[in-house]
């Protein structure tokens, strides 16, 4: 059965529209992944809402659609409390992605400068991954593209528990569209590069 990566609905939908290129994990053993090309799987129920930078406030609005509720979707006052909202019946798997880079990086300033390449905000390594400075840190480059329909997928108990990896129970070819041109994403690797190497912000590409 096909795999697929857990994480919030919200870096779920900025991933598949080109809006982020990057995860990040904690270091050392714990931080492997398991597999180097995976299905997006969206979640809702332990989302950090005011992680996301208030720019970003909107998105977590559109990644509604990530999911499916058998009566009504959440109102719209209860995307900003603590804790996220309820993970619904079924969720909409729209696109996967595959590893292309991966740097392990142990300074604060580099994730405060690849703030262009991710929704969060730039404490959010520090908040949700418990990471200090000078602790390692994976960041994780990934190549995303959208499958040419999104599937529904029932969620299964067992999708609730397990943190990171899911079994996705139909049939899922890795096929579809990159999100972002070749040439656009290979300056944006070229920048992401760049500011791991120095620990300074550079501009985000046009």
């Amino acid at each position: 059965m096909p795999i697929a990566y857990k994480e919030w609905a919200v870096t779920v939908r900025a991933l598949a529209e080109g809006e982020q290129l990057l995860t990040l994990r904690r270091g050392a053993d714990e931080s492997e992944l398991e597999h180097d090309r995976f299905f997006l799987y969206p979640t809702f129920d332990h989302q950090v809402n005011d992680l996301v930078r208030e720019a970003h406030h909107p998105e977590l609005g559109r990644a509604l659609e990530e999911g499916v509720w058998p009566d009504e979707e959440p109102a719209d006052r209860d995307l900003l409390r603590d804790g996220g909202i309820a993970q619904p019946d079924r969720v909409r798997i729209r696109a996967w992605a595959e590893v292309s880079h991966r740097v392990r990086i142990d300074n604060p300033k580099v994730i405060d400068g690849l703030s262009p390449f991710y929704v969060w905000t730039t404490d959010y390594a520090s908040r949700r991954l418990a990471w200090r400075p000078r602790q390692e840190l994976d960041l994780v480059l990934l190549r995303v593209h959208r499958i040419p329909r999104p599937v529904t997928v029932r969620v299964r108990e067992e999708m609730r528990t397990d943190p990171t990896w899911v079994e996705i129970d139909r049939d899922l070819p890795f096929e579809g569209t990159p999100v972002m041109a070749d040439d656009e994403f290979e300056r944006a690797v070229a920048e992401i590069e760049a500011i791991c190497e120095t620990g300074e912000r550079i501009p985000a590409y046009a």
